[in-house]
């Protein structure tokens, strides 16, 4: 019967669902972390009578046709590049991007990362990074007698030094762009690889056309929704049960057939 691969594949296809709803509630705290949506799609059909064949000698064609699909497979899990909250920190080496945009990290394997998590540290050299100690790109350096920090709208870092007058510059924050964000290969550590999906990278300063502006002493939180994410919970959740339903009727209808005498 054909009906139970059909429901096979519908629960493992929901399992799966499951899975990528589960990591985006895991993450919902997660900064600047983008909740991820599972896509199926049919199978291949099982064509008994192809539709437009011909019915009769006369040229009569059959209109519709009869086929049998044979389930569901999962087809992508693509990432939403949705804008999240912003959360105020008051620190003042936290910065969230609003708009386009990722920050350029710089790995130790000497590829470039992009995240949006802006959860910045200095490290004894008084460089930006990381949490995970990894650089900023392009290098910032904050010097020791620094006694405050200005981060502006358009990625400028401004620093106040005992004895200035005026603040001085050391440095420009720049931010990476994808023609297909999606396509990014995400590796963890709220960091994205380049793919040949996503595109090329194309870099410039916050604030300019096609980037966002930077915030100083906020972050983006996750933008999952706890509320839809718990509504696709439920929905995956009687989809994998009504599958099973399909199963087992499937068995009781094979268990009828052997018992008649």
């Amino acid at each position: 019967m054909r009906s139970l691969d059909i429901g096979a594949t519908g629960m493992l296809a929901q399992q799966m669902n499951v899975d990528v709803i589960s990591n985006n509630i895991a993450n919902m705290t997660t900064t600047g972390f983008k909740r991820q949506r599972a896509a199926f799609q049919d199978l291949i059909y099982q064509n008994i009578d192809r539709p437009g064949s011909t019915s009769s000698d006369a040229g009569t064609t059959v209109p519709s046709g009869l086929q049998l699909g044979l389930g569901v497979r999962s087809g992508a899990v693509y990432r939403m590049h949705g804008q999240g909250a912003m959360r105020i920190t008051e620190n003042p080496l936290d910065m969230a991007i609003t708009g386009e945009g990722f920050f350029q990290i710089q790995l130790p394997n000497g590829n470039t990362g992009y995240t949006r998590d802006g959860t910045f540290q200095i490290n004894e050299n008084g460089e930006l990074v990381t949490t995970q100690g990894y650089l900023v790109d392009p290098g910032i350096t904050i010097p020791a007698d620094a006694t405050d920090i200005d981060v502006n709208a358009s990625g400028e870092v401004l620093v106040s030094q005992p004895g200035a007058v005026t603040p001085t510059n050391v440095g420009q924050l720049q931010l990476a762009n994808f023609i297909n964000p999606t396509g990014l290969e995400s590796i963890g550590d709220n960091i994205y690889l380049e793919s040949q999906a996503s595109g090329a990278p194309t870099t410039g300063n916050p604030a300019s056309e096609e980037f966002g502006t930077l915030r100083q002493g906020a972050l983006e939180q996750s933008n999952v929704n706890v509320v839809e994410e718990i509504t696709e919970l439920i929905t995956a959740q009687r989809a994998y049960e009504m599958n099973s339903k399909v199963i087992s009727t499937s068995d009781e209808m094979l268990q009828s057939v052997s018992q008649l005498r």
